[in-house]
Parts: C-alpha cells; sequence; structure tokens
C-alpha cells in the first residue's frame, strides 16, 4: 500500500512506531453504505441505493481484506450486481498497485486507469491517505463508496436481498453480539496479528505477536473440536474473515511473515475447518495462492530483498474431510 500526498505517489508498506518497531495499520478513508432505499448508513452519506450493475470492485486477489469481499460476492450470487476490478499481483514502489498486463489481472474497463491511487484522486481530487484494496466503487456517482471491508462485507450481505441476491444471511441479529465479539478477536490476534509479526522491525514486537498468533490459534482449535463453525450451527461472516487468514497462512505467512511455530496443517481441527469453508459452494474459486505468493514474495523487497517466490508448499485444499462431525444427525 502506500499514500497520496499533494498528488504524489509515497510507498509505504506499513505504519511504523519508529521507537517500538510495531506494525500499526492505517485506517480507511471512505466510510459510505450502499443500502436498499439509498439512505445514509451507519456512517457516510445518502445517495447510494443498491441497484444492479450500478457498483464495482477493486481487488487484490492477495489481499485477505479484499478476498472477504469477494467472497460474500460470491456465495450472495453478485455477479450479476457488482463488477470486478484485479489489481497486479506485483506491487511497485514507484506505483504502487496497478492495473498492468499480469497473470489473474482484470483491467480498469469503468475508469481506464492504470494506476489504483489515480481512482482514490477521482473520488477526491486533494485525496491524502492510504491507497488500498478493496475499494467499492459508484459507476453512476462516479465516486468511491467504501474502502473498509468489513462494512462492504455487511452490504452485501442484505443490501441487495431485494434485487434477487442468493438466500443467506451470515450476519444474523440472533448471532450478531457473538459474532462481533469472535471478530474483534481474531482480527488483533490472527487476522493483524501475522502482520504485526511479517512487518515488526525489531525483535521484541515480534516475538510478542508471534506468541499472541498462535495462542490464538490454540484457542480457535479448542472451539472448533467442539462446533463446526466459529459461531452458531452456520457459516457466518466470523468464518469468511477467518478463513481468508487461514488459507493464505502456510503458503505465505509461515514462511514470509516468519509465523513458523506450526504449521496450519499441524492443527487438525483448524485445517478441517478450512477444507470444509473451502469446500463450499463457490468459494475455491475466489481463492489463488499463487498469485499470493507472486504478491508477498515478490513485492516486500524489505523482507524479501531477492524477489525469488517459493514453488511450495503443495497443498490440496479439495481432500476428503468431515464437514457433518458436529451436526446432530451426523
Amino acid at each position: 500500500m502506500g499514500f497520496l500526498v499533494n498528488g504524489q505517489w509515497e510507498p509505504v508498506w506499513y505504519d511504523t512506531e519508529t521507537t517500538q518497531g510495531e506494525f500499526k495499520r492505517l485506517e480507511p478513508v471512505f466510510r459510505n453504505w450502499i443500502t436498499t432505499d439509498g439512505q445514509a448508513g451507519p456512517t457516510g452519506t445518502a445517495g447510494f441505493k443498491a441497484e444492479a450493475n450500478r457498483y464495482h470492485l477493486y481487488i487484490s486477489l492477495a489481499c485477505p481484506w479484499a478476498h472477504r469481499t469477494m467472497i460474500m460476492r460470491q456465495i450472495k450470487g453478485l455477479e450479476a450486481f457488482i463488477s470486478v476490478s484485479v489489481v497486479n499481483a506485483y506491487m511497485n514502489d514507484a506505483e504502487g498497485w496497478t492495473f498492468h498486463e499480469g497473470a489473474g489481472v482484470v483491467e480498469d474497463n469503468v475508469n481506464h486507469k492504470t494506476l489504483l491511487h489515480e481512482i482514490y484522486t477521482l473520488a477526491e481530487p486533494n485525496f491524502t491517505g492510504v491507497v488500498s484494496v478493496p475499494l467499492l466503487w459508484d459507476k453512476k456517482l462516479k465516486t468511491a463508496v467504501n474502502n473498509e471491508s468489513s462494512e462492504i462485507i455487511r452490504m452485501l450481505n442484505s443490501a441487495f436481498d431485494h434485487l434477487g441476491a442468493k438466500a443467506g444471511d451470515y450476519y444474523p441479529a440472533s448471532l450478531r453480539t457473538e459474532i462481533d465479539e469472535i471478530n474483534e478477536f481474531v482480527y488483533q490476534t490472527i487476522n493483524n496479528g501475522v502482520y504485526r509479526a511479517g512487518f515488526a522491525t525489531k525483535q521484541a514486537p515480534y516475538e510478542r505477536a508471534v506468541t499472541k498468533l498462535f495462542a490464538a490459534l490454540d484457542v480457535c482449535e479448542a472451539r472448533l473440536s467442539k462446533q463446526r463453525f466459529l459461531v452458531g450451527n452456520q457459516l457466518t461472516e466470523a468464518d469468511i474473515r477467518l478463513f481468508t487468514t487461514l488459507v493464505r497462512f502456510d503458503a505465505v505467512y509461515y514462511g514470509h511473515f516468519k509465523c513458523n511455530l506450526k504449521r496450519l496443517v499441524d492443527y487438525p481441527n483448524l485445517f478441517n475447518y478450512l477444507l470444509d469453508i473451502y469446500q463450499h459452494q463457490g468459494i475455491a474459486q475466489t481463492v489463488d495462492l499463487e498469485y499470493s505468493k507472486a504478491h508477498y514474495y515478490g513485492s516486500h523487497d524489505t523482507i524479501n530483498p531477492t524477489g525469488i517466490i517459493p514453488l511450495g508448499p503443495i497443498q490440496d485444499f479439495n481432500q476428503v474431510h468431515n464437514r457433518n462431525r458436529f451436526d446432530k444427525n451426523g
């Protein structure tokens, strides 16, 4: 990722407190909501009504935050409602995210830009801030809606239901308190935990992050020894948010981010859970680990200065798993 400062691109992979060497995630900028009637959502302004083929997602196939939105788009059947552009896996210091030709790239056929930060300045000509994916775009108003993934997936979960989205509520009212609690735990220790480890610039913060990460994985392993999903007896957004980190764990975070106390495959319940979600209808086609490895190992030259992309690990997420082990009649 990077900043735009007075219209100039400034590459930065993270915000680090110089005396502590700790990774600090940068805050999203656009916080509007798509709603069924176009009224304002919990944040932002009104005017973003749910309509077919009005909205567009800018994503990277490597980014777990963007991956959340692609999974929700897929399982809610919103392909005809929301179009997608995919940036090049390689993010370079001179330009940031680009749409240069490459494996997995889907060009910007909405705004016809080459660089992602050019789209941010379309929405806000004097934009100064972090340029990140995902970015949800309004083709009608020609402006950005939202670049906070946790909010985008909640819009996709329900805003288009009255227009023919697939059935399924992944943030049901009866489970929201518990979902919010586990989301916060997973975000702090696992989703963001791998980045806290990988982008740490001193030994102590790295060790703190890795210790917390694996303690949290142990908690999830124990939880999933008793139930199929994180919350309740159904797939929820909590599972989607955890899955996008888990599916990259052995291929990227174990080696590249030095999160190597254990592999995910060493956790019987977590790995079985990963297989279960991967094989949920439509989710496998949102996963591209070769693209993900190309991004992480190829773009982070402070971590991997040679740019060599590992051939392994060889993984089979289609292997048999016991998805019914916690069903009442299973």
